[in-house]
């Protein structure tokens, strides 16, 4: 009986390896391991050449597969993420986490930030002397 799907019966399944995909589309996988919240979200950023695949700007469309180095930037903020399991559909956040590596440096950081010269509520307008002070504290002669 003839199978249908091309060449020697290679059909869908063909570059798999035990029922799961050798690669997925960057976009797709982004989502399914759950780095953005939506597909289009993912494939906004890697548009927007926020993604990099091995070091070469990525395409929405370029495959990843086991091994590769996927760099997600946002904002400040650069996630190193390395393919462990080729994920197509979104799964749970624990089975995310096994298929793949999260190489990210730690982030930088916060400074603290102590509030100069700042005046209690209903205190009124400095005076003058006041004012002087604030200026000396801020820098400004």
């Amino acid at each position: 009986m003839a199978t249908s799907g091309g060449a020697g019966g290679a059909g869908p399944a063909a570059g798999d390896r035990g029922g799961r995909p050798s690669s997925a589309r960057v976009d797709s996988w982004l989502w399914a391991v759950r780095a953005f919240k939506s597909r289009s979200q993912a494939t906004s950023a890697v548009k927007a050449g926020h993604v990099r695949v091995n070091g070469d700007r990525a395409k929405p469309a370029t495959n990843v597969k086991v091994g590769d180095r996927v760099v997600v930037r946002g904002g400040i903020v650069e996630k190193v993420l390395v393919v462990e399991k080729i994920l197509v559909k979104r799964v749970s956040a624990a089975l995310a986490a096994e298929a793949l590596t999260d190489q990210s440096p730690p982030p930088p950081p916060r400074e603290l930030t102590v509030p100069i010269g700042m005046r209690d509520r209903g205190a009124g307008r400095p005076t003058k002397r006041e004012r002087r002070e604030l200026d000396r504290l801020r820098g400004r002669t």
